[in-house]
């Protein structure tokens, strides 16, 4: 989506409306045209399903929105520490919007190590609701706070809220049959009712929520209820808290048509079960699971009425060994996995590009090496997706760019498998995979076709007249040997991972062969159709910001920034990274400077200066964070007068 995006200043801008209100003796509600709220605690508070909903009840609302939820790799994280911090944030606004924002205006801080952990990232004059209960002296020294931050001084600078969110909760469900500690576990959805209150958020699709997720547990149900409306009374009634604001529906930044919020991870596994019906191919997925990418393993499992199969190997190789016999068997076949699973698969990834079948291989990246961050982003795979193979193996790579565009990422990664009968690596990672954003709903006629014709029957004459089937002779065009389904008969033919002679398919050992062969290969993803690349350059740059994968929306954000500061900047984005647009070198060529943000070391701009013979600048991060769109602005401006 495109994005009008306003400086930290226009952040800040707010209308006061209905003064009438407050002289009438209810509370004054001032309208913004956007906010970003951070929810912070444990990893136990469940500030993800906070998150979650809240951003669920804001895009009901017809918000635009973009999240970020950050946590810890272990399961349960040690209590009350730093490393055990989770959060999740969350920007929406009136207009159009690219990131989840680079500093918060609300943070909500269940125990000292969120305060801690997050405050640094608060502008002055924003908002900090604290758990008083949580501030006990024990709590305080475990995150090295040797006085109170809520009375040493130390957030003078900020609008705080002091509540005993705990105290509350336990309160408010006195009445049910619950243990202290089965009532504070509730403390998350008090938290959510005050600040559903705050925003003006509806409320209904929360209480539904619970009550499903809590159907066999009624009392538990009742409880969540009853914390979540005792949070939206506590805002309604209490002095502290005497403005409660509103954001206005984004009611012209999107086209018309069916939206709802989704995922990086949803939107991937909408798209590849749509991709399997437009090939009329039934969806096989081979997976071992692996942060962040088990959700579409745990999504696609649901979806067996659309003819798709999931199957949870016993470790990657096998996921991957089943996924290519899928794949063998007339099957779109898939397997999903990060960036440690890509090092295991890859000897069946070259198998797949002897073979010269379909498959997806779809590596939602994440920090590395080895094991690495588990649950933070980073884009450190691309080389491996170019080069992680031995001998000459080339294997097409695209990437999405926002959450939304998973979808339709997928549906571009299997027209060219399928097309050109070749595996394909998807290039996600865990920002677009854990992160959200509006996505409108296809018509189905707007969906490609992708449907593709088996083998039948013979396909080569020999000298003497026999016909025969020769499973590498080729399409003219896609250079794609025909897909002949097992048990066909006439269509039997030699597989495995010596090198084949052209056309016949048998063993062939001759230099000759081998390197016509490898150079076939090479020409069949080189000759593979992609559209050329769209460059965003309304005022003649000299500069060129090229970006790949999920730098998009701050790369955006950043652009636009100093386009309305009088800068002038052209922006473009890569969605294929193997092979690049034919008009790639082109483009590159028409700027005197070609800037390359990445989070990773800066692969891309590896790739593109070998090529292209371009003296491209890195800007890198590799902190398992996206970047900040002002932080990207300043180094691009830098870029600009350098």
């Amino acid at each position: 989506m495109t994005s009008q995006v306003s400086s930290p200043a226009e952040q800040a801008d707010e209308t006061v409306v209905g003064e009438q209100r407050k002289a009438a003796g209810t509370k004054d509600v001032r309208r913004l045209d956007r906010v970003i709220i951070r929810f912070a605690g444990d990893s136990g508070d469940g500030m993800q399903l906070t998150g979650d909903r809240f951003t669920s009840e804001t895009a009901s609302f017809g918000n635009d929105l973009s999240t970020l939820p950050n946590f810890p790799a272990e399961i349960r994280a040690p209590a009350g520490t730093l490393p055990g911090v989770s959060s999740f944030q969350l920007h929406f606004a009136d207009h159009d919007i690219l990131t989840p924002g680079d500093a918060p205006n609300v943070l909500v801080a269940m125990n000292p190590a969120a305060l801690k952990a997050n405050i640094g990232d608060l502008p002055r004059g924003a908002e900090v609701i604290v758990n008083t209960d949580e501030f006990t002296k024990r709590a305080m020294q475990k995150v090295g706070y040797e006085t109170s931050p809520l009375e040493d001084g130390s957030l003078d600078g900020y609008q705080v809220h002091p509540v005993p969110l705990t105290t509350l909760t336990v309160e408010a469900l006195k009445e049910f049959d619950l243990t202290r500690k089965e009532a504070e576990r509730s403390k998350n959805m008090f938290a959510l009712g005050l600040l559903s209150w705050m925003y003006h958020r509806p409320t209904e699709g929360t209480e539904r929520f619970l009550r499903a997720k809590f159907a066999k547990k009624p009392d538990i149900a009742a409880a969540n209820l009853a914390a979540f409306r005792a949070g939206w009374n506590f805002g309604e009634t209490t002095e502290d808290f005497a403005v409660s604001y509103e954001v206005a529906p984004a009611a012209t930044a999107f086209p018309p048509g069916i939206y709802r919020n989704i995922s990086g991870n949803l939107a991937l596994s909408y798209g590849l079960v749509a991709a399997s019906r437009q090939a009329d191919l039934p969806l096989y997925l081979g997976s071992y699971p692996i942060t962040p990418a088990s959700d579409i393993l745990h999504e696609l499992s649901k979806h067996k009425n659309f003819g798709v199969r999931t199957f949870q190997a016993e470790d990657e190789i096998a996921g991957i060994g089943a996924a290519l016999g899928a794949a063998f068997g007339g099957s779109l076949a898939v397997t999903t996995t990060s960036g440690p699973g890509v090092a295991l698969k890859s000897e069946t990834i070259g198998l797949a590009v002897s073979l010269e079948l379909p498959l997806l291989i779809v590596d939602i990246q994440r920090g590395g090496p080895s094991t690495g961050l588990p649950t933070k982003t980073e884009q450190a795979d691309l080389l491996q997706a170019m080069y992680g193979r031995n001998g000459e193996a080339p294997v097409p790579v695209v990437a999405p760019r926002t959450p939304a565009d998973c979808f339709d990422a997928a549906l571009e990664a299997a027209r060219i498998a399928l097309t050109y009968r070749t595996p394909v690596f998807l290039l996600s990672d865990g920002y677009l995979a854990n992160g959200s954003e509006p996505w409108r709903v296809p018509d189905l006629e707007e969906l490609p076709d992708l449907r593709v014709q088996f083998a039948q029957g013979p396909n080569h004459t020999l000298d003497d007249g026999t016909e025969v089937f020769w499973p590498y002779k080729r399409d003219p065009q896609t250079l794609a040997r025909p897909w002949a389904i097992p048990g066909t008969p006439g269509l039997e033919h030699r597989i495995g991972g010596i090198e084949k002679e052209d056309g016949t398919g048998n063993i062939s050992y001759a230099p000759a062969n081998h390197d016509f062969m490898v150079r076939t290969r090479q020409a069949k993803v080189d000759g593979i159709e992609v559209p050329d690349l769209d460059v965003d350059d309304p005022n003649g740059a000299r500069t060129l910001v090229l970006g790949w994968g999920s730098t998009y929306g701050p790369i955006t954000a950043a652009v636009r920034r100093l386009r309305r500061a009088g800068e002038s900047i052209a922006q473009a984005h890569l969605r294929h990274l193997n092979p690049f647009p034919k008009n790639l070198g082109t483009v590159l060529e028409r700027y005197d400077k070609v800037v390359i943000p990445e989070m990773n070391l800066g692969q891309l701009a590896t790739l593109i200066r070998a090529k292209y013979l371009v003296d491209a600048h890195s800007y890198t991060q590799v902190n398992g964070m996206p970047f900040k769109a002002e932080q990207l602005a300043t180094a691009l401006k830098e870029a600009i007068d350098g």
